[in-house]
């Protein structure tokens, strides 16, 4: 098993992850290989709630283009999760 730090790797500040926090759920970036069961297991540890569901995607990199050379190059591609908080669990980390 991973290190749960090592799993969750930041939180995810904007305001569509604002909007979820009325209907308990938090999103994360998460490391690109971890699994849902991973993936809760970590976030049960780290901010001890309980997790009732958790929904991953894959974010595609954007593609970039330099102004002056023409060079092509592309973001970090990025795995983000979703995590439904059971009722009554909150964490404070968004909340301040």
């Amino acid at each position: 098993m991973k290190d749960p730090r090592q799993v969750i790797l930041k939180p995810v500040v904007s305001e569509k992850s604002y909007a979820l926090l009325e209907s308990n759920q938090y999103t994360f970036i998460v490391h690109p290989t971890a699994s849902k069961p991973e993936i809760s297991d970590a976030v049960a540890s780290i901010f001890g709630v309980t997790v009732t569901r958790v929904n991953t995607l894959n974010r595609q990199g954007k593609k970039t283009r330099n102004r002056r050379t023409g060079k092509v190059g592309s973001k970090a591609s990025t795995k983000r999760a979703i995590v439904t908080l059971a009722d009554g669990d909150s964490i404070d980390l968004f909340e301040s």
